[in-house]
């Protein structure tokens, strides 16, 4: 028997009356966001670079040294190898150097030149530096008194093998590739990137040209890609989509990505297909609407199988504060790591007005010890988030001067400065 074909997405009617909107408060979004990417996370086998392609990422278990460091008795100094109390006889016409096996061992009253680095010899005492020592014919003399295994490096003193050195979740920066090239690794194990697709929707929008007869340009297609990367993702593309529910119902379903992030379609308008679409593909909803401002009708379901969508605003501005509410979040926890680190909180130099009742993100730079929050800072705009250090999350009645605010950095370095000389973007 044939079987069904499935049911085509119900036309649109302008209100969802059988969902009533219930808004998610902003701190629980975010949380509810994360506590989704950690149990999607939790099943996904680690990853195993090579040094030099790990960089950037986190460590999906701990480093534990592979051998003791250093794994030998090494000289800390350039200078003689000394055994026994001086003067010393100098083994004449010979030297021990680094990247060498060790020489045969020393006797009592014995002394060989050493290089910082190189294996000591058995036997040996203490290393005595050059600067602290003179030779007179075939003696060596020291120029202060020596102490036993001075200026030795002993085997295991910075750690033993098997010493947990970092623990999981550690990012990946040159130094840790040294340290772990130090501890013996040739790999490190680091958590899977998020596979993420993109989808633009909407009719209206146009990719090249200056707007005309009522259509806009696409200013998400190009940010959302590279931002999502910049959140750790690996980004397997950007997709655009007009207006129609089944191509949006099929691109949903079809993709490969870990999580599908969606732009526009997520009010109840007459071409808002996303609800209906996800409740045909089976969808659970785990934030539909959040209580902050821009941005309050983004969305979070599950898709099943550990993929999620986001669905964020088409407005420019209300998309980013969706990225930093939800996508952030979910994609930080799905590969093993914490939201963009920040500075702390700080205090807004002037008033920041607030909305009634739902927190509100507003783009804000760094001047000193204080934040100054920027102008245009409007839903569909994105002048004042281009100059900004990041998002001060505003409180619901607002914030008053000198008000301790915290602060959703930016995942790329501060402007320091560059705001417009004309301090147009200033509030």
């Amino acid at each position: 028997m044939k079987s069904k074909e499935p049911a085509p997405v119900a036309p649109a009617t302008g209100h969802r009356a059988e969902q009533p909107h219930r808004a998610t408060a902003w701190p629980e979004a975010r949380a509810a966001a994360a506590r989704a990417g950690t149990a999607a996370g939790a099943g996904r086998e680690p990853r195993r670079l090579p040094l030099g392609q790990a960089l950037g990422h986190v460590l999906a278990e701990p480093l534990r040294a592979l051998t003791d460091l250093p794994s030998f008795d090494t000289s800390a100094m350039d200078g003689w190898a000394v055994a026994g109390q001086g003067p010393w006889t100098v083994r004449a016409d010979t030297s021990v150097l680094a990247g060498h096996a060790p020489t045969a061992a020393l006797t009592d009253g014995e002394a060989i030149r050493i290089a910082t680095g190189a294996p000591v010899p058995p036997g040996t005492t203490a290393v005595i530096r050059t600067e602290h020592s003179r030779t007179e014919g075939p003696l060596l003399h020291a120029l202060r008194d020596v102490v036993s295994r001075q200026d030795i490096r002993p085997r295991g003193q910075e750690c033993r093998s098997g010493d947990e050195l970092l623990p999981a979740g550690t990012a990946v920066t040159p130094v840790v590739l040294g340290l772990a090239a130090a501890a013996g690794y040739d790999e490190l194990p680091v958590p899977p990137r998020p596979r993420v697709e993109v989808l633009v929707l909407g009719d209206e929008l146009l990719t090249a040209g200056l707007p005309h007869a009522g259509l806009i340009r696409d200013a998400l297609g190009p940010m959302l890609g590279p931002w999502l990367e910049a959140l750790g993702a690996e980004v397997l593309g950007t997709r655009r989509i007009g207006d129609d529910a089944e191509e949006l119902y099929a691109a949903v379903t079809g993709s490969a990505a870990d999580v599908v992030v969606t732009t526009g379609g997520t009010a109840a308008g007459p071409v808002d297909h996303l609800h209906r679409v996800l409740d045909k593909a089976g969808a659970t909803l785990l934030v539909d609407g959040v209580k902050v401002r821009p941005g309050h009708p983004m969305l979070l379901a599950s898709l099943g199988g550990g993929r999620h969508l986001v669905g964020l605003p088409g407005n420019p501005l209300a998309a980013v504060s969706g990225l930093l509410t939800l996508a952030e979040p979910l994609l930080a926890a799905l590969a093993g790591t914490s939201p963009t680190g920040g500075r702390g909180p700080a205090p807004v130099l002037d008033e920041v007005h607030g909305h009634p009742h739902d927190t509100r993100l507003v783009p804000v730079v760094r001047r000193g010890d204080h934040l100054v929050a920027l102008h245009y800072n409007g839903p569909a705009m994105l002048r004042g988030i281009a100059v900004a250090d990041g998002m001060a999350v505003v409180p619901p009645g607002g914030a008053r001067s000198g008000q301790e605010l915290d602060v959703l950095d930016l995942p790329w370095p501060p402007t320091s400065g560059a705001v417009p000389a004309q301090g147009a973007c200033f509030t």
